[in-house]
């Protein structure tokens, strides 16, 4: 039997585990590489080593353990699983629970730079949040999955469960990469306690009829060139782990090397290396990098689909290099959009506003969409 309590946790990597990662890392055997070859192949072994360097020699783990141990964290039993997350109440008493969904090769440590400003506002007149922050079934400290299945909808599935047995009766849903397809999903499923929905990215893409494409925006054209892009030279882990991810999983469970390789080949250059490696170690330390590939498989070979457009109340926030989502698509599955913001890099920002980690590169940008969408639905 399932235990539906919710117990205290605190994250407390043995040193034995350290010791043994600096001790892989001083043993790798790096691979071949042609000269030039940039990241014509993929990963560049210089990138690599410069990560993996720093990973034995600068990279403080015990430092990212007492950042996520300053939070209140649980585990509870939901569905036959283990599933960890933060929850950190606000003081203020009209606070709007939220649960903030991430995705891979993230963590929960994507959303630890919005924690304070969301919960404890510095203008009392902005609106404050309860966050629930959970690591996904089979990511990082929810452990390795043991049951098959756990696609976005039995995930879904999962948050509702955990919402209701927290007590909350009616939040909003935030989501980045898989937790913007969670997310929405969390809404159709739960309307009577899902105020609306949050995400950076909303997956919509051509059906196929030629009509949808008359009198698309420029850029929207240039939105369907970057995802043609993308799918055509980085979309390899989407095959692989969608298709064959044990195969995969004996390299990266065996090799920190190689898991930071190819974790890190969507953790781009621009992300400081504390945030790449924070993120990689929460898989190595937990062992879960086969567990989490299996959640492409389990969303590719879904036996449910949804029938019709989601109907929650729904904002979307891009950022600068990320996938941008295409507004004719996105209306065709999500019946109420009442929010859709394209930021922009431009020099009052200092040329940066962020990208796909946009809780960590932009924080203050996505904290502001995230207050004025809930604001309006209250």
């Amino acid at each position: 039997m399932s235990d539906t309590a919710l117990r205290p946790y605190r994250v407390e990597i043995p040193q034995t585990a350290l010791d043994d990662l600096a001790d892989r890392l001083r043993r790798t055997i790096w691979p071949g590489e042609l000269p030039d070859a940039g990241t014509a192949y993929g990963m560049p072994t210089a990138r690599v080593r410069e990560l993996a360097t720093y990973w034995l020699e600068t990279f403080d783990w015990r430092a990212v353990e007492a950042r996520l141990n300053a939070h209140p964290q649980f585990v509870t039993d939901i569905d036959g699983e283990q599933i960890h997350f933060l929850h950190v109440r606000s003081s203020r008493p009209d606070a709007t629970p939220l649960v903030l969904t991430h995705g891979w090769p993230g963590s929960v440590v994507e959303y630890l730079d919005v924690i304070a400003p969301l919960t404890e506002p510095a203008d009392p007149t902005a609106p404050a949040f309860h966050l629930v922050i959970p690591s996904l079934p089979g990511f990082g400290f929810s452990g390795p999955t043991r049951s098959a299945g756990w696609n976005r909808y039995r995930t879904a599935r999962a948050w509702a469960e955990l919402m209701a047995r927290l007590g909350y009766d009616r939040y909003g849903a935030v989501g980045n990469d898989a937790g913007s397809m969670i997310s929405p999903e969390l809404g159709r499923l739960d309307p009577d306690h899902v105020l609306g929905v949050h995400v950076t990215q909303l997956f919509s893409f051509p059906s196929g009829d030629p009509a949808e494409f008359d009198g698309l925006s420029d850029a929207d054209q240039a939105a369907l060139r970057h995802l043609q892009w993308f799918y055509e030279n980085k979309f390899s882990f989407n095959q692989v782990q969608s298709q064959q991810p044990q195969t995969l999983a004996f390299a990266l469970a065996d090799s920190p090397v190689g898991l930071l390789a190819w974790n890190g080949q969507l953790l781009d250059e621009n992300l400081d290396p504390d945030f790449v490696l924070a993120n990689v170690a929460v898989y190595w330390f937990t062992g879960t990098a086969a567990s989490s590939m299996r959640f492409y498989w389990e969303d590719a070979h879904a036996g449910e689909q949804p029938t019709g457009p989601t109907t929650a109340p729904t904002a979307v926030a891009m950022f600068p290099g990320d996938f941008q989502s295409i507004r004719r698509f996105a209306d065709r599955d999500h019946a109420a959009i009442v929010s859709w913001h394209a930021f922009d890099a431009g020099p009052e920002r200092g040329g940066d506003v962020g990208g796909h980690y946009a809780a960590h590169q932009a924080p203050d940008v996505l904290v502001g969409d995230i207050r004025q969408f809930f604001a309006g639905l209250r």
